[in-house]
């Protein structure tokens, strides 16, 4: 299957984003407020098949040092086929030399580990919903 990466959030059906995070049990926000963050991040990449966004993830950085990871995601009926990792690595290919941390679903530790991340002794978060966090078991 053609996949397309794009990396301008013109034109992407931000109701899918949220609708896509939404099924696949991530953390959700309002259309408008998945496209804010999306245009407020250093990098975005969405993945297309034939014309439907079937996939996304966005970095946040200060373009010197440190940059983050978020909201890697792909539609339940198209994962497993390679676009999970082809986002991740579109994205660390924009962030070549900086500290980059990744914010995960737990059980998805060995699918970034085989991208170059690892996993980390040391994170601490704090979260509105901490309860909800730590019962998905993000938290302890």
């Amino acid at each position: 299957m053609d996949v397309e990466l794009r990396f301008d959030c013109a034109g992407v059906d931000w109701t899918a984003v949220h609708g896509t995070l939404k099924r696949v049990g991530m953390g959700h926000f309002s259309p408008e407020r998945h496209r804010q963050a999306f245009e407020a991040s250093r990098a975005a990449v969405f993945a297309y098949a034939c014309g439907r966004l079937v996939g996304f993830a966005r970095a946040l950085s200060d373009g010197v040092c440190q940059a983050a990871i978020y909201d890697v995601a792909v539609v339940p009926e198209f994962q497993r086929q390679g676009i999970g990792a082809a986002l991740v690595r579109a994205l660390l290919s924009r962030l070549e030399g900086l500290n980059v941390i990744l914010y995960a679903s737990p059980g998805k530790e060995d699918f970034y580990r085989k991208l170059g991340l690892r996993k980390m002794k040391t994170a601490m978060a704090r979260f509105p919903d901490a309860e909800a966090r730590a019962e998905k078991g993000f938290t302890e």
